[in-house]
């Protein structure tokens, strides 16, 4: 039923499109379930209503918002082939509207949690886990995104005026302060980087590796690592990321009372509204100031009339 069609839609999408095996999987799938639910050999039956019914079949049966939205795009995009090699008269799909997903909001951990895994790292007094160490500091205290952290330069930090300098997405600058603690664990470091680095030769990196390909360490390896920690600290290991350790920095921050403006900034958000996302974590925070601190929460209203 419409294998033909099907497969040369795929084809399609592989040649024009550069659509990866994976998407490709995913959308055969997807157009094989939609077009068993229409049970018919007839294409001239995809119609508006029969596509809605579908995704009202899939919400009756629990599929998650994200799931229901990607077999619609797919459905979508099949419709438009379809309409475009003539197959079909109108495109059914072009007025569905894709059903809104919330999006999840940051994972973040707790300064007790940071300053666990920072601590462990100390206490294994090794290079490698020195420089795990300085990096959580410094991730944690700036909010640097992984890329910008692996592949500071050494001078990147003005270390009298407690600035670092970062050249983030789209080459664009921005200055970030970095917390006092922060920069002297860095300072600490600095000596045991250049041991490190005499066996190498010489590295302009902040964090220099002497296997990866681009002399310094590796997101990837950084990633291992915070994995490792976290299990040797007792904490869940899918909690734990680079990314988390940025969502932590900017939490936090609004948590005690930064504008969303400096936080926007410190991130390198070209747009604050993808700033605002944290905003909402800050909610049960905001529920207990006001349960707290409001005069009609503490007000006993007189039931002796």
């Amino acid at each position: 039923m419409f294998g033909q069609e099907i497969e040369n839609f795929l084809a399609m999408m592989v040649a024009e499109k550069g659509a990866s095996p994976r998407t490709i999987e995913a959308y055969e799938r997807d157009l094989k379930q939609f077009l068993l639910f229409c049970d018919s050999d007839d294409l001239q039956i995809l119609s508006k209503k029969r596509i809605e019914e579908f995704m009202q079949s899939l919400n009756d049966q629990s599929y998650a918002p994200k799931s229901v939205a990607r077999k619609l795009s797919a459905v979508k995009e099949f419709c438009k082939f379809l309409y475009s090699e003539h197959i079909l008269k109108t495109n059914p799909a072009q007025n569905i509207l894709t059903p809104k997903q919330e999006k999840p909001l940051p994972k973040f951990l707790t300064f007790e949690e940071i300053e666990q895994m920072i601590i462990a790292a100390n206490e294994k007094n090794d290079y490698r886990w020195r420089r795990i160490a300085v990096m959580i500091e410094l991730m944690y205290a700036t909010g640097l995104r992984v890329s910008e952290l692996i592949s500071l330069p050494l001078n990147a930090i003005n270390y009298n005026k407690g600035i670092i300098t970062i050249l983030g997405k789209g080459s664009k600058e921005r200055l970030v302060p970095i917390a006092g603690r922060a920069l002297q664990a860095v300072q600490n470091y600095l000596p045991e980087r250049d041991e490190f680095i005499q066996r190498g030769g010489k590295s302009n990196w902040l964090f220099p590796s002497l296997r990866a390909f681009d002399g310094h360490l590796t997101r990837d390896a950084f990633y291992k690592d915070l994995k490792i920690l976290a299990i040797e600290c007792g904490i869940n290991p899918t909690a734990v990321s680079p990314h988390v350790l940025r969502h932590s920095f900017a939490t936090h921050l609004l948590n005690n009372e930064a504008d969303l403006r400096s936080v926007q900034k410190m991130l390198g958000h070209e747009n604050i509204t993808t700033t605002e996302v944290y905003t909402h974590i800050t909610t049960q925070r905001l529920q207990k100031t006001v349960c707290a601190k409001h005069p009609l929460s503490r007000y006993q209203p007189d039931t002796e009339l």
